[in-house]
């Protein structure tokens, strides 16, 4: 198999300036409650990077722009396919408006209703599709390359692509970029995992400027794919990922995330729901954040492994977005205290 081009941090750095157009850097806030629970000396500081200030309600969008710069003379008058479980629909729909292009987009019928509104308020095309079966089908992604093929639509990963993973980077280089302003250093840093653009991204930024930093990754213990490809040195692909962390149920990691993750990411924790639930209830009762499953589910890590946390320097959490319906959210969080 021919060797696969990677993202650098060169291509982070570029792509900050496209980003930065359009999307203002989201806010890196200390948490008291966090350091009080993880019962952390004074010269330790905990940081959470919330994407859902950007204009989408996640980090996708990030990526997107990135990769709509990149190729906007390549589509022309063309489309843009994609599937996306919702975040990157999201996303990219907000790209393509402010790029002027058509955007198409494979959701799930299941996708939390949201998801669908934001998508649809950008301008975009939505057809859906039966995620239950989609790991015997294969629906989604015959109905995405139908797309291409019927349509001449240019196809937009949401993850395995250089452009969004150098895009997804900027959130990244943001954090750096505030630590190192505030004189302070870094000791661990934990980040969702799924298809691994967002890990990739910031792994690098990370790694460049924090060297010593330990990057964790985080998944649902019954969408672990890059905790078992850890295990197994080699990209391990998943029959039916499941759970309430939708954003994080790709099937495998992607081929140009995997050589970025197995450089810079030596770990990863993998979490059960219920727990994931217990930490959207604590970010809701601590600080009045309304989190997604998927953007919760690295507070639940560290509330779940506080021991994993020893160190002497900063942590930083990612919580990667906030696109969540109301129904769902009070279910849940309601679970998290029975």
């Amino acid at each position: 198999m021919a060797q696969v081009t990677t993202a650098t941090i060169d291509d982070v750095l570029r792509a900050a300036s496209i980003v930065h157009r359009y999307v203002t850097p989201v806010p890196l806030f200390r948490s008291y409650a966090l350091e009080k629970r993880l019962g952390l000396p004074p010269h330790r500081q905990v940081w959470i990077k919330d994407y859902g200030w950007t204009p989408v309600g996640s980090f996708k969008v990030m990526g997107a722009l990135a990769w709509m710069d990149r190729h906007a003379q390549e589509i022309g008058t063309r489309p843009v396919a994609a599937h996306s479980s919702g975040n990157f629909a999201c996303g990219i729909s907000f790209a393509g408006m402010k790029y002027q292009k058509k955007v198409i987009i494979v959701m799930p019928e299941s996708a939390p209703r949201v998801k669908f509104e934001m998508t649809k308020s950008f301008g975009a095309e939505i057809r859906t599709y039966d995620i239950t079966n989609d790991h015997l089908t294969g629906i989604r992604d015959k109905m995405t390359r139908a797309i291409v093929e019927d349509e001449g639509a240019l196809q937009a990963s949401p993850y395995d692509d250089n452009d969004v993973i150098a895009g997804n980077g900027v959130g990244g280089f943001e954090i750096t970029s505030d630590l190192k302003r505030m004189e302070r250093s870094l000791s661990h840093f934990l980040c969702p995992v799924s298809g691994g653009g967002l890990m990739a991204g910031h792994a690098l930024a990370i790694a460049d400027a924090f060297p010593d930093a330990r990057i964790i990754g985080v998944e649902p213990d019954t969408a672990d794919d890059f905790r078992q490809s850890l295990a197994a040195n080699e990209r391990v692909r998943l029959d039916h990922p499941s759970g309430i962390c939708d954003g994080l149920l790709s099937y495998d990691v992607g081929l140009h995330n995997w050589p970025i993750l197995k450089q810079w990411v030596k770990e990863s924790v993998a979490v059960p729901d219920l727990e994931t639930k217990r930490a959207m209830a604590y970010l809701y009762e601590e600080h009045g954040l309304r989190s997604e499953p998927s953007g919760a589910i690295t507070i639940a890590a560290a509330l779940r492994e506080p021991a994993r946390l020893e160190g002497n320097g900063d942590i930083v959490f990612v919580l990667s977005g906030r696109n969540i319906d109301e129904s769902p959210f009070r279910t849940w969080i309601a679970d998290a205290k029975i």
